[in-house]
């Protein structure tokens, strides 16, 4: 039995992987400029400085990877959370980063940094992710439950959203304000190997934290005193999960803004292929984030090439709906 879910899940991740490498290729493929696919693919890798060399090489390539990086990101921590605190509901967003990065983020525009140094917003969004992480630690305290974390979290977010309409309400001009909101939407448009360079150190920590829970979040299926039987370190298990998310996600939402639901949905679809291992859902998770956010980067580009469509408003028109659905199947199977 354990050899055939062993196969199962390497044909699952094989799977998912070469579905990350398809998208890949197709996202370095669409776009506004009309290149014809095979001469796109040699200036990418022989182009000589030509327009579309520079094209291929210095927008859409940094996109497409941080797209993959984003989505991988969101898909980890989504499942990391989701089996750290065992709430089907977890999603980066619980524990406050998004909301703190976002509002770091906010403050650079409201403040005009971002225009005296472009690199302020995304450095100041990580500096508010990893601010919010702390005040979620220090009101949780080192050895609580993870009730109180979430009660934390939740607290955490609602300041800095509050904060954050504050910053929208007192814009010193309607372009500020128009700049944020855009912002707020999240998009991966005019992203350059700045914004990868930025933000590749942190993710790399992140997903190395992350993906050593998987033992822990196996054992904490059968309760945390179980856990604890067994070894499992409690409070290590949460600093893991809680820093891993922040340094991780945080820096997602530093070079593309807020975009939601992908830690919630992609963990949720994958489950039950995994047979309900948190383990085996860490890497299934971080593979489905990368396609998932691949294809919806693609879909903005294809759906609405004129109207600068977000990425987060597509995520949140695909996952409201799952988010909904998942509300009512809770309901049905509660006695």
């Amino acid at each position: 039995m354990g050899e055939t879910d062993g196969r199962g899940f390497v044909l699952l991740c094989a799977g998912l992987g070469f579905m990350v490498v398809l998208l890949f290729l197709i996202s370095l493929l669409v776009g506004p400029a009309s290149l014809p696919p095979m001469e796109s693919l040699r200036a990418l890798l022989a182009g000589e400085g030509d327009a579309t060399a520079i094209v291929m090489r210095e927008i859409r390539l940094p996109r497409s990877i941080l797209a993959l990086m984003i989505g991988a990101t969101l898909g980890l921590s989504g499942a990391a959370l989701q089996g750290y605190l065992r709430n089907p509901l977890a999603e980066p967003g619980l524990i406050g980063v998004s909301a703190s990065a976002a509002l770091g983020a906010v403050l650079a525009i409201y403040t005009g940094l971002s225009l005296l140094f472009p690199l302020a917003l995304p450095l100041m969004a990580l500096g508010g992710a990893l601010a919010g992480v702390l005040i979620v630690q220090a009101l949780a305290g080192g050895y609580s439950g993870t009730i109180t974390l979430i009660l934390a979290g939740v607290a955490v977010t609602s300041l800095a959203s509050a904060m954050t309409s504050l910053a929208l309400n007192l814009s010193p001009n309607p372009f500020a304000a128009l700049e944020i909101v855009f912002w707020l939407l999240g998009s991966l448009s005019d992203r350059s190997f700045v914004h990868v360079q930025l933000a590749a150190p942190f993710m790399l920590i992140g997903w190395v934290l992350l993906a050593g829970l998987g033992r822990s979040l196996d054992a904490l299926t059968l309760g945390e005193d179980a856990a604890a039987s067994l070894g499992v370190s409690i409070a290590r298990t949460k600093l893991l999960a809680v820093v891993g998310t922040a340094l991780s996600v945080g820096a997602a939402v530093a070079v593309a803004g807020a975009i939601g639901f992908v830690g919630l949905v992609v963990p949720h679809i994958l489950r039950p292929l995994v047979g309900n291992r948190p383990s085996r859902l860490l890497l299934a998770s971080a593979l489905g984030g990368a396609a998932m956010l691949l294809a919806a980067d693609i879909g903005v580009r294809v759906i609405a090439p004129g109207q600068d469509l977000k990425l987060g408003v597509l995520t949140a028109v695909v996952g409201a709906p799952f988010f909904l659905w998942l509300v009512l199947q809770t309901r049905r199977q509660m006695p």
